[in-house]
């Protein structure tokens, strides 16, 4: 099992909850980075420490390299949250996510569509393989 499994798993209601008094605030319609934005000071107000660019070291067959990587947001080191103002989530959407979750060793991610009625019915939640085991 990930180290930071459980941490992660009880944080996803905390995020939903702030995902969901932005999208109450703001509505569907608007651009990824407002609901990035926004979502970002919500859960600053929750108290969750957050980050939402970082270099990471990619490896590539005994080769290393830094690289800068813009993912929407990275809650407390163990949720993945990715921000997406779309008509419908597609699987690119979750397969870029996984991917991040993988360079950053990232046990969970959530992946919100702001552009959904409901924002709850535009969640999915990721786990990285094997996390959970």
């Amino acid at each position: 099992m990930h180290p930071l499994f459980n941490k992660a798993s009880g944080l996803t209601e905390t995020i939903i909850g702030a995902a969901i008094e932005v999208h109450r605030d703001k509505g569907p319609g608007l651009i990824e980075s407002i609901y990035e934005w926004c979502l970002l000071k919500e859960l600053g107000l929750r108290n969750l420490g957050c980050l939402n660019q970082k270099a990471v070291l990619i490896e590539y067959k005994g080769f290393t390299r830094e690289e800068p990587l813009r993912f929407d947001v990275l809650v407390e080191g163990c949720v993945l949250v990715e921000a997406k103002a779309v008509e419908k989530i597609l699987p690119l959407h979750k397969a870029q996510l996984l991917s991040y979750m993988k360079l950053l060793n990232v046990p969970v991610g959530l992946l919100i569509n702001f552009h959904e009625l409901k924002v709850t019915e535009g969640i999915s939640r990721l786990i990285l393989p094997g996390a959970n085991q």
